[in-house]
């Protein structure tokens, strides 16, 4: 039996804003949505939200890449012989196009990748989904793909529609290097009076701060391509706010950001190769789904894919201001607490004090 109540519409959720963006994708005044129970996290994003009106160009969002992947398994006879598949696969990468749009009106096969472990071949599939984040689509192409290889390539045989080369929803390097999702490079240049009057701080102490902790601190704990303070907190509050599968935070969350000390002003960047979002598909006709997309904007005529890269840079630009006002709050002893306490104790403990 299955009971079918929603579970997460629950959910504190606050409208943060407005940012200021400029870029590839999305121009002006944006506001966000966050669905979260950790409180601090409402001011904290909205800090740096108020920074990047006092900016010029505000937040610059870049969008550098866009893909969805699935990657199937194959059992060769031997490495040779997967060897020869792959080469094969290369060559009829048109027939392999053809395939698939013959299938799916929206995804395209744009590349494909290739590893070989003994007599297994792994096929990365990658493609472009619309306005889907495209899990299912990109399966449902490589489950046609599949049967075409095993019928028509000699010597291999199915292993599996998904061998976690692609990889879903775990840490990797992959994704970082060949994308997945939406590839999405935020910056914001913040004058030295801003960075004092707003921040509290100065542009040396945060940059300094992002290499001792976001880069060697996290090589110390054996971090897989990645270097942030908290990406999946912002990314984890749109993703609940705006339907998407919060399981993809995983990836989501395996950005780089970096600092620059500029003569007193800060450089301030968040790189997020792994955006994995969608403005249709499962979860999106949910009402407060709709209105929230609706109002960040995300449900207007465009071209197929437009709604799906504004909905990502907005949520880029989001990691950015969230991740630029902890890292300043950081180089203050005792700020971090203070807010925290403030915000999530309604009451103090017998026997404690605040």
């Amino acid at each position: 039996m299955m009971d079918n109540t929603i579970a997460f519409a629950s959910v504190p959720m606050r409208w943060i804003g407005p940012i200021n963006v400029s870029g590839n994708v999305a121009e002006g005044s944006v506001e966000v949505p966050l669905a979260t129970y950790e409180s601090p996290l409402w001011p904290s994003v909205g800090r740096g939200a108020k920074i990047s009106t006092l900016c010029d160009r505000g937040i610059v969002a870049t969008l550098v890449d866009e893909r969805m992947t699935r990657s199937v398994l194959l059992e060769a006879d031997d490495a040779g012989t997967a060897l020869a598949a792959a080469r094969q696969l290369t060559d009829d990468l048109p027939v392999l196009r053809a395939i698939v749009a013959e299938r799916s009106n929206y995804a395209e096969l744009i590349a494909l990748h290739h590893q070989i472990v003994g007599n297994l071949l792994f096929v990365r599939f990658e493609f472009t989904t619309g306005d889907a984040s495209g899990h299912n689509m990109a399966t449902l192409a490589s489950d046609a793909l599949l049967a075409h290889i095993v019928d028509v390539v000699p010597g291999v045989r199915y292993g599996s529609v998904s061998g976690n080369f692609c990889t879903d929803k775990k840490a990797s390097a992959v994704n970082g290097i060949l994308g997945r999702g939406k590839n999405v490079v935020t910056e914001i240049l913040i004058p030295e009076s801003v960075v004092q009057q707003r921040l509290h701080t100065t542009a040396r102490q945060v940059a300094d701060l992002n290499v001792r902790k976001n880069l060697i601190g996290t090589t110390l704990a054996g971090g897989i391509r990645t270097a942030n303070a908290h990406y999946a907190n912002m990314l984890l509050g749109v993703y609940l706010a705006t339907g998407q599968d919060a399981a993809n935070i995983v990836e989501g969350s395996q950005g780089i950001t970096h600092a620059e000390d500029r003569d007193g002003d800060l450089y301030f960047s968040c790189a997020l190769p792994n955006i994995i979002v969608g403005t249709v598909g499962n979860g999106k006709s949910l009402d407060f789904v709709e209105e929230n997309l609706a109002r960040m904007g995300c449900r207007e005529n465009r071209e197929a894919g437009g709604n799906a890269r504004r909905l990502a840079v907005i949520t880029a630009a989001a990691v950015l201001c969230g991740e630029l006002s902890l890292l300043a709050a950081q180089t203050n002893p005792g700020e971090l607490m203070r807010t925290h306490l403030r915000f999530e104790r309604s009451e103090t403990p017998k026997g404690q004090s605040q």
